[in-house]
């Protein structure tokens, strides 16, 4: 199928997770629509992700409703086995994506309704847009990152095992997940790490034979609209790694890892962290125990019979590096020869020229559906609540846009009397030229 000057209803730019998503809404609701994405389907979870990750949620919840993981349902699916689910639940629903076509640029039309697309294979006209490329865009290195040739950094994105770094100490700079699970596997590596903690949300990796999703969802959290102010930079340091487990910093400060406070600047070789590592550990503690209270509570409400867990309030003692934190940091004299950014990731919606972002560049929507006519946001973070970046939360935003989406669509197709009239006779007429044919 030739791209140039076709004609579509629906385009959906993007085919992961969120692109797959939208794809299936589309197609059960008759809607005629093209997914276009430039690497493969799921390129970021085979490619843009470190060897060993997996999923931070059993695969009994991070899935879409339509398919099951051919795995145990308590387990965690690596990425490459992630991908390969999007692949399947492409191939079960038969959607229409084209792979291997890079989206350049989306303008409004002047003339009439819709949008031209110019891609690199060629002009296509749509009457909607769905931004389905999710939040991973472009990796955010902060502009502390010190100039220095000798010291190799990547953010987290390029990091995909120990082995690629050069010999020496390591600085991992974001306590969330990624940053945690990199730190964690470069010390089981056999490296000196260095981990720069900053305010993070610490729930328990299960809890009383529940999962930390199961608890989230029955007690409403993943379907909280609105963020509470002051937690936009609060990352979640949860892991599914060697079978999932909670993580506790005290204990990697135990097994040999050493904790710092927020990194603030770097000047001639020395790195300086603020004074407010035991402040953040303290706050994700309190975290943990607010969720074991809230656990504790909806089983003694509901009367559910669950195994009490004291041992999930033990805590170890505080290591040498909270009782004496470390403030500045000589880097050759620490042998540190890398510093890993896991410092997040912003947004690059420059291919979408229309006029749907705020003064930050930001998308101005209302669960996805955008303030400039015809276009839509898909895979956002928040885009309706707290579980729109999990897998299992896009499908259900994906439901809701798809559906807005056929409702316009059931507005402008739309004949008044006298229309319907019209092509009643027209239709009449062709009917009888067919007869007197034959």
């Amino acid at each position: 199928m030739t791209l140039n000057n076709l004609e579509i209803d629906t385009l959906v730019v993007g085919a992961g997770q969120a692109g797959v998503a939208m794809s299936e809404h589309l197609s059960k609701l008759g809607v005629p629509h093209l997914v276009l994405e430039r690497n493969r389907i799921a390129e970021a979870w085979r490619t843009g992700r470190w060897d060993s990750l997996v999923a931070n949620g059993p695969v009994w919840h991070d899935r879409f409703p339509g398919l099951e993981f051919d795995l145990d349902a308590d387990a965690f699916a690596g990425k490459d086995q992630v991908a390969d689910y999007f692949e399947a639940y492409v191939r079960k629903y038969d959607l229409p994506i084209r792979t291997g076509v890079q989206v350049k640029k989306v303008t409004r039309k002047a003339d009439r309704p819709g949008f031209t697309i110019e891609t690199s294979e060629g002009t296509l006209h749509a009457a909607r847009v769905v931004a389905a490329t999710g939040p991973f865009q472009r990796p955010v290195i902060p502009a502390i990152a010190p100039k220095d040739p000798a010291l190799h950094q990547i953010h987290s994105a390029a990091y995909f095992n120990p082995q690629q770094l050069p010999e020496g100490a390591v600085l991992v700079v974001g306590a969330g997940s990624s940053g945690v699970q990199i730190a964690d596997e470069l010390m089981r590596a056999g490296r000196k790490v260095y981990l720069s903690v900053g305010a993070h949300d610490r729930p328990p990796r299960a809890y009383r034979n529940r999962d930390f999703c199961w608890w989230l969802g029955v007690l409403g959290e993943w379907d909280a609209e609105i963020m509470k102010p002051g937690r936009e930079h609060v990352t979640i340091a949860v892991s599914g790694a060697r079978g999932g487990h909670t993580v506790d910093f005290r204990a990697l400060a135990h097994q040999g890892m050493t904790l710092v406070g927020l990194t603030q600047s770097f000047q001639d070789g020395v790195v300086r962290f603020q004074d407010n590592l035991v402040d953040n550990i303290r706050l994700g503690d309190e975290n943990y125990l607010a969720l074991l209270d809230a656990a504790d509570a909806y089983i003694e409400r509901n009367g559910l019979d669950l195994p009490e867990e004291p041992q999930a309030r033990m805590r170890l003692p505080d290591p040498e590096c909270m009782t004496r934190p470390i403030l500045e940091l000589d880097l050759a004299k620490a042998g540190v020869t890398s510093v890993i950014w896991a410092t997040g990731y912003g947004l690059d919606f420059s291919w979408l020229a229309v006029d749907a972002f705020d003064a930050n560049g930001k998308p101005r929507h209302q669960r996805g559906v955008s303030s400039e006519p015809g276009v839509y946001f898909l895979g956002l973070p928040w885009l309706s609540r707290r579980g729109s970046s999990f897998i299992w939360g896009v499908w259900h935003d994906a439901k809701h846009v798809a559906g807005h989406i056929a409702t316009q669509r059931t507005y402008l197709a739309y004949r008044d009397k006298a229309q319907r009239q019209s092509a009643a006779a027209t239709e009449s007429s062709e009917n009888a030229a067919l007869e007197g044919v034959n």
